[in-house]
Order: C-alpha cells, then structure tokens, then sequence
C-alpha cells in the first residue's frame, strides 16, 4: 500500500458520500459548495517528523435531476496530507507513516445539513475506508479516547488493521476521528505500523495541533 493511495482512497470515500444527497436543491445556476483547508501546526508536525507535500482540492462534480430538471453541483473538499519514512527491515525505507486531515462542507441549507458525514460514526469512516480499499482488511477497534481539536472535544478511535505492503502483509494502527467546526467537517486520519506503537502519541499530537482554516 503507498501512502498516496491511502489518501485518494479516505478522500474519496468522502466525497462520494458528500456529493450524494444534494439533488434535493432547485436552481438554475450551479450549485458550488467548498470547504476551507485544514491543516495541522507546522512546527508539531515538524517535531514529529512529518512532511507534507502541501493541501489538494477534490473536486466532484455532479449532476441530479431535479424535479424534471438537471441541476449541477460543484463540491469542493481539502485534503492535507503528511508522511513519515520509516525503517521497517524487511521492508526497507517505506512512506508509510500517514496523517491526513480532510475538510468537507457541511452543506447546511435553511438550517439542515445535508452532508451526511455528520451523522457517521468513526466505525463508519474506517469502514468507508476499507470498503474502497482492498490492501486494508481485518479492521477491529482497540480502543478509544478524547482529545481536545479545533476547541472541541473529538472522540478518537483507534483500530488495528492489516494492510499489504509490497506483497507483504503488516500490522498497522489506524486513528479516526471527526469534529464540525465553522461551516465545515474536519475528519483527520492517522495510519503507522503496530510495531512502532510510540508513533500514537504523535498522531494525538498532529490531532490536537489541527488548524481550521488553514492556509492551502
């Protein structure tokens, strides 16, 4: 499994859900929908040993069928994406140290959020994940815990999984979870192998670290 490959996949998975319940909405004229970047603090990231490559904007476009009529809508989603190289033997030299923080719009409109990830439980986030994604299996919570982002109390999962590397089967850990902050969700993943355990804190840390907005 690449690290891009792991984002595309989490990120997707988003957007298609996102993008999937908006054909409820009338009008003539596109509808565009666009969150702001998130991003963690540069200098914790730093300190962790993470690099970015920088915020991508997803863009799905989408066209519904309203009434007897078509109606578009542009939905616009941020991904910010950090890695870690990690020794791992057999393995050699791998990318495979992932923190991502995707924003999604939450899409209000007259007072209802239409955008489904809102309601989903970080089980159903992971399970987004897996589904789209074949090199990740055996997915089972370990444990949960609460820490403080963007001023709000998120509620962090932490499963195990095996994901294919290479050929090769390895142990990983994978942290989820989601917080609405301003007009947007901000869900942050974190993905590093079970045999490198003391990476958790790290991944906290990039958690509480999450800036929204951010700059792209």
């Amino acid at each position: 499994m690449t690290t891009r490959r792991f984002v595309t996949v989490a990120a997707l998975a988003l957007l298609v859900v996102t993008s999937g319940c908006l054909g409820v909405l009338t009008g003539d004229e596109p509808l565009k929908l666009s969150s702001e970047p998130a991003a963690a603090d540069a200098t914790v990231a730093s300190d962790a040993g993470y690099k970015t490559n920088g915020t991508q904007t997803l863009e799905v476009n989408r066209s519904f069928s309203v009434a007897g009529q078509e109606r578009k809508v542009v939905a616009s989603n941020h991904v910010t994406t950090y890695e870690k190289s990690m020794d791992l033997g057999l393995f050699g030299d791998v990318k495979l140290g992932v923190f991502s923080v995707i924003s999604t719009p939450a899409a209000e409109v007259a007072g209802k959020t239409l955008n489904p990830i809102g309601d989903y439980s970080n089980d159903q986030l992971v399970g987004l994940i897996q589904s789209r994604y074949q090199g990740l299996s055996n997915v089972e919570q370990v444990s949960t815990r609460n820490v403080q982002m963007l001023g709000t109390t998120a509620n962090v999962t932490k499963y195990s999984a095996t994901a294919r590397i290479k050929g090769q089967e390895l142990d990983v850990y994978v942290h989820v979870t989601k917080v609405r902050h301003n007009e947007d969700f901000i869900v942050a993943l974190g993905l590093y192998p079970q045999q490198l355990d003391d990476e958790e804190a790290n991944v906290l840390e990039l958690m509480r670290s999450v800036e929204h907005p951010a700059e792209a």
